[in-house]
């Protein structure tokens, strides 16, 4: 009994992780200027899991994480989770290109994506708002996840290693 559920507790880790990232983002940090702007960090769980471990973060999950992210900022419900569900289908889509190259090219990649994952998140806002609305504050959080990629992308990579190595 014990053995199924380590195996099970294992299993959960990157569902589990996501979801800390995304309550991670719901902290604030009381910064001038920046309450708006948090860097996309279950973007960046999702698109890692997708890509090195897929049957552990399906498509429905990254659906759910992207509605509780809905729910948690605010936003009109749907508009994360249609965008976590296309990064997820992305990301696992291209896992053998990524499988086996360096840490520079999952990096470019994740720019490519982020930014259009941005661009039509920010596209939805305004038209569900029936207007244009700034993109400076989208810019930001868009260069501020990019900046925080390496980080949070070693920090995942030790949680693999540690939690799922025989998973």
């Amino acid at each position: 009994m014990w053995v199924r559920m380590d195996g099970w507790v294992r299993h959960m880790v990157p569902s589990g992780v996501t979801l800390l990232l995304l309550l991670l983002t719901a902290i604030p940090t009381h910064v001038p200027g920046l309450a708006g702007m948090t860097p996309m960090l279950p973007m960046m769980g999702v698109y890692y899991w997708a890509i090195y471990r897929p049957d552990l973060l399906p498509a429905w999950a990254a659906f759910l994480v992207g509605l509780l992210h809905d729910i948690i900022a605010g936003t009109p419900l749907g508009v994360n989770a249609l965008v976590m569900l296309l990064v997820q289908g992305v990301s696992a889509s291209q896992r053998k290109f990524f499988l086996g190259k360096s840490f520079l090219v999952a990096w470019w990649a994740f720019s490519l994506l982020a930014a259009g994952a941005t661009g039509m998140s920010w596209l939805l806002m305004s038209i569900l708002a029936g207007r244009l609305i700034d993109p400076a504050p989208a810019f930001f959080q868009y260069m501020l996840t990019l900046g925080l990629f390496p980080v949070l992308t070693r920090a995942l990579a030790r949680t693999q290693m540690a939690f799922l190595k025989d998973a």
